[in-house]
């Protein structure tokens, strides 16, 4: 016979309900053990039958509440006899077979002859033993009680002769009754405040582990600062010292120049990667899905890498699906941004851990709604351990990072973009073969990506030698920008503000306009919207909004009149890509 202690208790985590259950259950071996006690005051009992068909019937009866009681109790306890409101059920199904079973002893004890009245008030202390057993579970306490107690009190009301006992009979069911369902609220109490205690300590476990797990964060993002930044600014300071003459130095050469602009460069995407991390960690970085057109994305991203990876001996080849390559129906549905970083950050560390061989990039359909962006290289390979740890924020695989600049965050950020647009990032990788990352996207059969003139090279030449409006309040990002706009050709005139720069395009003629989104006076989309309602062709003139990667700033501005989007930190190539956007979205409106 099983045991109080082995049986279930009220667990921590659990409902009112499922500490209900857990109650009752841990009562059942005690309700088997109470049954079995009185058995033999059952065959004495049974003695008392009027013929041996009914004594027979009687017991069969008992057996088989017996058995099936014993078999449900051991089901209880399987893993898969976990949903509340079926337990519930069974229980009250098991709490009827015995009411029930009062009810069959009832009728037999109101035959039995001079021992009528003592078995009926038997039948009465089994109905309260059924009562008892069923106080945790309200709805059984509710049905079973009343059902069994009213078998006894039906026979003993259908004498005269036993009309004392049953008012004694009321009274003990009616103060029974009472005393169960005092009981039954204590307990619903207790496990009120057990739920609340653990919903408390489950909130506190987690807010320890969330303190943990930003305290490890910050402590690796001080190290990769400490590491990453202050050895590359250190670095950078020494070159621009020489080139200033301090020290008594020579001027810096060609090659100095360059290594210290190659770690400019690697801090800007140390602190990209940075910031995107936290922010995305934070729930604060925001995604804009939308129809998108992927395998000139692919193209694009590869021909910037052609270069690099020329200067190793790497060849660069891109495949993609003749399905897609027709652009007849049907396309991608995720952030363009986004898409653009992940891709740019699994080509480059192709090309920054490839030594020889080949990087491939492939663009093709998965199943009716997938789209697959696979980018696979000749590099070392990574064993699993190495690729799980690849995938860590701040870690690096020792075997093949030494020596490479970076802050072990590329990967971890890619899938946490890839996750917000709904997507999927996976690797596999062979040791001494290479590598495979693979990006998966959502494709809507019935979408129509809008073809963008950003890849057209020659819309790109097309933008050259352009007088340009440049507002920006801030004085290194106005100077980066004018710099980056005159090495593509174009002449800039630099306005500190919105309001300037709406004065200014109105009074002379621009080919195109550059807005900051967060300005002085007058922000992005005010300038904007100033500007396209001047009158005569100044209205007309293409405007790139520069904002600083917020998907609603973005949306601002394009709804304000912007004809592209162009998010900082800007470079030559999303400077020149954002201007031929701009040229060509205006084009079609001028003619």
């Amino acid at each position: 016979m099983p045991s109080a202690a082995s049986a279930p208790s009220p667990c921590k985590g659990l409902s009112i309900a499922d500490q209900s259950l857990a109650a009752q259950e841990a009562l059942l071996p005690q309700a088997l053990g109470v049954f079995g006690v009185c058995l033999p005051i059952y065959v004495w009992a049974g003695s008392y039958a009027q013929n041996s068909a009914w004594m027979s019937a009687t017991f069969a009866i008992f057996a088989i509440n017996w058995g099936l009681f014993y078999f449900v109790v051991q089901w209880l306890r399987r893993p898969e006899a976990r949903e509340t409101a079926g337990r519930t059920r069974v229980h009250v199904l098991c709490g009827l077979l015995w009411s029930g079973a009062v009810w069959q002893m009832a009728a037999f004890a109101d035959h039995a002859g001079p021992a009528r009245d003592t078995l009926l008030m038997m039948t009465v202390a089994a109905a309260v033993a059924c009562l008892f057993f069923t106080t945790p579970l309200l709805p059984a306490l509710l049905i079973v009680g009343p059902l069994a107690m009213a078998g006894p009190l039906a026979f003993l009301l259908s004498s005269s002769e036993s009309s004392g006992l049953a008012r004694m009979a009321w009274g003990a069911f009616a103060f029974a009754s009472m005393l169960s369902l005092i009981l039954n609220q204590n307990l619903r109490r207790q496990f009120a405040l057990a739920a609340e205690r653990s919903t408390l300590a489950a909130e506190l476990a987690a807010s320890l582990e969330e303190a943990e797990r930003l305290a490890r964060s910050k402590s690796a993002l001080v190290a990769t600062l400490s590491h990453e930044i202050r050895n590359g600014l250190t670095g950078v300071a020494h070159v621009l010292a020489s080139a200033v003459g301090q020290g008594g130095r020579a001027a810096p050469s060609r090659d100095q120049l360059g290594a210290a602009l190659n770690a400019a460069n690697d801090l800007i995407s140390v602190l990209n990667a940075t910031l995107d991390t936290e922010t995305a960690e934070a729930g604060r970085l925001s995604v804009d899905n939308v129809p998108l057109d992927a395998a000139p994305m692919v193209r694009e991203l590869a021909a910037l890498i052609r270069p690099e990876a020329a200067a190793k001996g790497l060849e660069v080849q891109v495949f993609v699906e003749p399905q897609l390559e027709a652009r007849e129906s049907g396309a991608a549905v995720a952030d363009p941004t986004r898409v653009r970083q992940v891709l740019a950050n699994l080509f480059g560390n192709a090309v920054k851990y490839t030594l020889r061989g080949r990087i491939e990039a492939r663009v093709e359909r998965r199943g009716a709604d997938r789209l697959a962006i696979a980018i696979a290289d000749t590099g070392p390979g990574l064993s699993l351990e190495e690729l799980a740890e690849a995938f860590e924020p701040f870690h690096r695989v020792t075997r093949t990072g030494a020596g490479v600049p970076g802050a072990g965050l590329g990967l971890s950020l890619s899938r946490q973009l890839a996750k917000l647009m709904g997507a999927e990032l996976t690797a596999r990788s062979a040791l001494g073969v290479g590598s495979c990352f693979t990006l998966e996207l959502a494709y809507d059969e019935n979408a129509r990506a809008e073809i963008s003139a950003a890849v057209d090279e020659s819309a790109v030449v097309q933008a050259a030698g352009l007088r340009v409006l440049m507002a920006e309040d801030d004085g290194l990002n106005a100077a980066m920008l004018r710099t980056i706009l005159e090495q593509l050709g174009h002449q800039v005139v630099h306005a500190q503000n919105g309001r300037r720069a709406v004065e200014l395009a109105k009074s002379l003629g621009f080919d195109l306009i550059m807005v900051d989104g967060r300005m002085p006076v007058m922000d992005g989309r005010e300038a904007i919207l100033a500007i396209r309602r001047l009158p005569g062709p100044a209205a007309e003139a293409p405007i790139v909004a520069v904002i600083g990667g917020e998907a609603h700033e973005a949306s601002q501005c394009l709804e304000a009149g912007a004809d592209s989007v162009m998010r900082k930190p800007a470079n030559v190539a999303s400077v020149a890509r954002a201007l031929a956007e701009a040229t060509a979205a205006r084009r079609p409106k001028a003619a």
